[in-house]
């Protein structure tokens, strides 16, 4: 169990220094990002490939008409099937009856800057009082 742990926290630190590094060259990343995603499902599709070649009971499952309702089955369960291909904003905005950005005016942009420039205020005023508070508390128990 230790090393599992040893093994994430190192592959983590390794993530962080890697993506810290190759965000100052963008595309660079974008390159080396599309690559890797390519291959890692081209290593997906060809094991699938390969294990329904063996037939037996991974063949079926991997059979593409099955592998498609089980994977479909899986993404709904998971929460992963309307997020990933609709995305969490777009549904979001079509629930509120939101315009999609390039169709907003001028005015809507800066109107909606403007609420969430006030919204962030609001919330800085909230986490000064909550610290005021916190420290209130803190003098009376001492």
């Amino acid at each position: 169990m230790r090393m599992i742990k040893r093994l994430v926290h190192f592959f983590d630190k390794f993530e962080d220094r890697t993506r810290a590094h190759l965000s100052r060259f963008p595309i660079t990343y974008s390159i080396v990002g599309g690559i890797a995603i390519v291959l890692f499902w081209r290593g997906v599709w060809h094991t699938a490939d390969m294990l329904q070649q063996q037939g037996g009971v991974l063949g079926f499952i991997f059979y593409e008409p099955v592998s498609l309702i089980i994977v479909v089955v899986i993404l709904l369960a998971t929460g992963l099937f309307v997020s990933y291909f609709i995305g969490d904003t777009i549904l979001m905005s079509g629930l509120r009856r939101e315009k999609k950005f390039q169709e907003k005016t001028e005015k809507e942009v800066r109107e909606e800057e403007a609420t969430l420039k006030d919204i962030k205020y609001a919330v800085e005023d909230l986490e000064e009082e909550i610290h005021i508070i916190k420290e209130n508390i803190e003098h009376e128990n001492k």
